[in-house]
């Protein structure tokens, strides 16, 4: 969200809709960027930077209308099904609008322009820029060339972890903000094409990470979702050449002033090591729920996935961290129909499933991603399978998270007013520490603020109360 500020030196007036700028005939004109994001939260991060520096380098606002747009940019992900498809589809429509207005920039970044580079030019004459995930802090540098030259660009090199450093200072826009503290992984699923298209880990400077997090405090935050895609791989040094883990990192944001709460996604159960786990021990800000992927059950597809970690061995994490906080709820991730499944691999699947009792899943149907060890494994199993598997498990998991639901009808939840509730603009909403969805009555003076909600309500994906304590 900008602020209202006027600017008489440099003729820039600022609102919550659109940035004006003089020209020297005394005309305003706006600039306005439109920007389409598919994938994980850290492509949504990603998204919100660009905006940010793009805004505060060049003068660019939002706009929801893409027609209107001067600069449409598209923040792509590889990892689900028809990824590929799903860009040049939206790419031929972008192209639709170029074609009535041939000064549109339209650029592509994240993880399929990281894969492709030149052959999203090739296939798409219509684009202007290609940029990677560890490149998109040029994105001024880029438009002013196109503009300039009217010819294209592309950038998908791996620049480490520099592109922080050309970040503009955080924006705080709600009491709950994302901050990405690791890029990269260094796993290498068989099935996974992240440290192709991101890179290997690279960890943030802790006084960096706890920098930003501390000017987001100060704007009004009391809730972090620290992110990475292999989160607790975090491992950084200090300016003054101290060693940080993830351990570390987690109770130095739980004593910035003003953070209240602590999440952090996404986790790989090889790094949930013993002094995270000795975390929720102490640390009452982190919360009792983790997103702890899995992906099988079955330790033949396991070793196949190259996940380096046995079922037994997960549920051994999970046993350690439900002795460190009783009351921990988990998610996970699951693949179904992986090359070589069996019927036999499934059920220990599902097996692993009502051992642990997960609250929630993110579950998908397998499909070869090209580039990835898995992509040349011989799939198997028929869709048919597939879909019937899925359908079973995602059944499964539903039983459990409403199992989990009604339990916390008439208890008492403390609740981050996030703001006005999407289903009904008369109502708030905000989430419980296990992240509920919970909608409830009270006064806009409560946003930004923790509640106790009484939940009085049990519906499906969310739930209803009464705020009794302010």
């Amino acid at each position: 969200m900008l602020s209202n500020d006027y600017n008489i030196s440099r003729g820039l007036y600022f609102t919550q809709y659109h940035f004006l700028y003089t020209l020297s005939n005394g005309q305003l004109m706006t600039k306005k960027l439109h920007i389409k994001t598919w994938g994980c939260q850290m492509n949504k991060y990603d998204s919100s930077k660009m905006a940010n520096l793009l805004n505060s380098m060049q003068g660019f606002n939002w706009t929801e209308k893409i027609e209107d747009a001067d600069v449409l940019l598209l923040n792509t992900c590889s990892i689900r099904e028809k990824a590929y498809e799903k860009v040049f589809s939206m790419l031929g429509r972008w192209k639709l609008i170029k074609e009535k207005k041939p000064t549109l920039i339209i650029g592509v970044g994240g993880c399929v322009a990281s894969q492709e580079g030149e052959y999203i030019r090739l296939r798409s004459p219509c684009v202007d820029i290609v940029f990677g995930p560890q490149t998109l802090h040029r994105l001024p540098e880029m438009i002013k060339h196109v503009q300039k030259t009217r010819t294209p660009i592309i950038d998908v090199s791996f620049q480490e972890i520099s592109k922080f450093d050309r970040f503009p200072e955080p924006r705080a826009e709600g009491p709950s903000a994302f901050v990405s503290i690791i890029e990269g992984c260094n796993k290498y699923c068989a099935f996974c094409i992240v440290p192709y298209t991101r890179g290997e880990e690279v960890s943030r400077p802790s006084d960096d990470v706890l920098l930003e997090i501390s000017q987001l405090a100060e704007q009004g935050v009391r809730e972090v979702n620290l992110l990475g895609q292999n989160v607790n791989a975090y491992c950084a040094t200090t300016y003054d050449g101290e060693i940080c883990t993830f351990a570390d990192l987690l109770r130095l944001v739980a004593a910035i002033d003003g953070i209240d709460r602590i999440r952090f996604t996404t986790s790989h159960p090889i790094e949930l090591t013993d002094d995270i786990i000795s975390v929720y021990e102490d640390t009452p800000e982190l919360v009792s729920f983790l997103h702890l992927p899995v992906q099988s059950g079955s330790d033949s597809i396991l070793t196949a996935m190259k996940r380096a970690h046995t079922a037994f061995e997960y549920k051994e994490i999970i046993h350690k961290l439900r002795k460190a906080r009783p009351n921990i709820r988990f998610s996970s991730d699951f693949i179904i129909g992986f090359p070589g499944e069996t019927q036999a691999d499934f059920d220990q699947t599902l097996n692993l499933i009502t051992e642990v009792n997960f609250d929630t899943s993110f579950s998908f149907i397998y499909s070869p991603r090209p580039g990835t060890p898995a992509a040349e494994m011989v799939d198997d199993v028929s869709d048919q399978e597939k879909k019937e598997r899925l359908y079973i498990l995602q059944q499964q998991i539903n039983q459990q998270m409403l199992h989990f639901s009604r339990g916390m009808l008439g208890s008492l939840q403390r609740i981050l007013v996030e703001g006005t509730s999407r289903k009904n603009i008369m109502e708030l909403s905000g989430r419980t520490e296990c992240n509920r969805i919970v909608h409830f009555e009270g006064s806009h003076k409560i946003i930004g603020k923790f509640v106790d909600v009484e939940i009085t309500e049990v519906l499906f994906h969310s739930l209803r109360g009464i705020v009794v304590h302010i």
